[in-house]
């Protein structure tokens, strides 16, 4: 599954993770679409070619970001809606996703306990610049089990580091689940779980017109898989 407007408005786009917007002194909106070759979430698979739209506002720190999946190559890809709230201030940055697919349950509004599709989750992230940290910790809806089949307040935590190279923005990532639970691949324990390289270019179509692109090799220690995937960004 995947962490709404995961984030978190670009994140989004390969591996459905959402950064809140920066502080602005006016309100501004984002509206873009991503399209990729594979939907790629914290290490894990979550579909094939897929379009993931984005409907945010920011003002002052403050974000509402709606984000979204849906499959192009394969129909029976899950669907997804992301709700992301988020407030960033300086290098701090906390929120909250609201992530929902349509299954096992296809009705949006159903949050009872045993039978919603609906996960909720908390994050608090500080960016030093050089290296910024995340955590991600799911508090309610439709979570993992941990060893003895409780609520495992499923958890997962990442370094990030970004760096400029041969015309390019990288971003190196490392992540982990800290422990077990069935929410992330049946983490048994502490698992390595994602570790990526992304890359972005633009690419200049015309004087005033540019197309974003990223790719990005990922590979999930945990469960001995790895990935390519591709994609590129739509914005007014």
């Amino acid at each position: 599954m995947k962490n709404l407007a995961r984030g978190f408005v670009s994140a989004f786009a390969l591996f459905g993770i959402a950064v809140p917007m920066s502080a602005q002194d006016r309100v501004e909106g984002t509206i873009q679409a991503d399209i990729v070759s594979q939907y790629i979430w914290r290490g894990q698979d979550l579909g094939d070619a897929s379009l993931q739209p984005t409907l945010g506002l920011a003002y002052k720190g403050v974000s509402l970001t709606a984000w979204g999946s849906m499959g192009l190559s394969d129909p029976t890809d899950t669907k997804e809606l992301d709700l992301t709230l988020a407030y960033k201030i300086g290098g701090l940055n906390i929120g909250v996703t609201d992530y929902w697919f349509n299954t096992p349950n296809d009705r949006y509004f159903d949050y009872a306990a045993h039978s919603t599709s609906h996960v909720l989750e908390a994050n608090i992230g500080y960016d030093f610049g050089p290296v910024a940290v995340q955590w991600y910790t799911n508090f309610a809806g439709q979570d993992g089990l941990d060893k003895d089949g409780h609520r495992a307040y499923s958890s997962y935590f990442e370094l990030s580091a970004p760096f400029r190279l041969a015309g390019c923005q990288w971003t190196g990532t490392v992540g982990a689940v800290p422990y077990a639970t069935s929410f992330y691949a049946e983490a048994g324990g502490f698992a390595v779980t994602n570790v990526s390289l992304r890359a972005t270019k633009d690419l200049r179509v015309t004087e005033s017109f540019s197309l974003p692109l990223f790719a990005a090799v990922s590979a999930n220690p945990s469960t001995g898989k790895a990935y390519l995937a591709f994609g590129l960004t739509l914005r007014p």
